[in-house]
């Protein structure tokens, strides 16, 4: 049987990552996205949400014991001190999620295993990868995107600061995929690129 591709999916806030994880699903690949595994991880009773409450105190807890996910991001985007205290609670943890659905997936004989990964480079987990994709669009529509979140420019920026610039991802990742223009456009880039990889290895479904 042969291996597994192993892809790792990254790129700037508001670029598009969800859409491409979407559109990968349907060929196919199994799926671990690192927002998900962030939110679960912080979910009441798990030992992450206590770790983050004894680091940034009870005023990020809401009155039903959950996590206040507005009151975590006013206090650690734009401070770094405190945005590295919180990615050292949850990035081991994360890792180790989508690690391990890798490999699960690997013993189970899928095709194409995707990890996404905003914080890919940051964290180091190139060498995790076989290959590793960056989702990118023009800045202007990366910030009408995060607007429509209903982000002030202000929460803009600091989310924007708080990541390696998407050039530099570009420059880094083994192949870009283009989000700007409609969904369609996204689409046929992965198709070419699946095709191309099947062509390779005989390995996507």
């Amino acid at each position: 049987m042969a291996a597994m591709i192993r892809l790792g999916l990254t790129g700037g806030i508001g670029m598009g990552k969800s859409t491409a994880a979407e559109l990968l699903a349907k060929h196919g690949a199994k799926i671990s996205d690192s927002d998900v595994i962030a939110r679960e991880l912080a979910e009441p009773g798990q030992p992450a949400l206590q770790a983050i409450a004894e680091a940034f105190g009870n005023e990020v807890l809401r009155a039903d014991g959950s996590l206040d996910r507005g009151r975590v991001a006013e206090l650690v985007f734009g401070v770094d001190a405190a945005r590295r205290t919180l990615e050292d609670i949850l990035h081991p943890r994360i890792r180790a999620t989508w690690l391990g659905n890798l490999d699960r997936w690997a013993r189970e004989g899928v095709a194409l295993g995707v990890a996404v990964i905003p914080l890919l480079y940051e964290t180091g987990s190139e060498a995790a990868f076989d290959r590793i994709v960056c989702v990118a669009c023009s800045p202007a529509n990366q910030r009408e995107r995060l607007r429509q979140r209903d982000w002030s420019d202000e929460e803009i920026d600091r989310r924007i600061a708080a990541q390696m610039s998407a050039e530099e991802k570009m420059k880094r990742a083994d192949h870009v995929v283009w989000t700007d223009g409609p969904v369609s456009a996204h689409a046929d880039q992965w198709d070419d690129l699946l095709a191309r990889w099947r062509g390779a290895s005989s390995t996507v479904a």
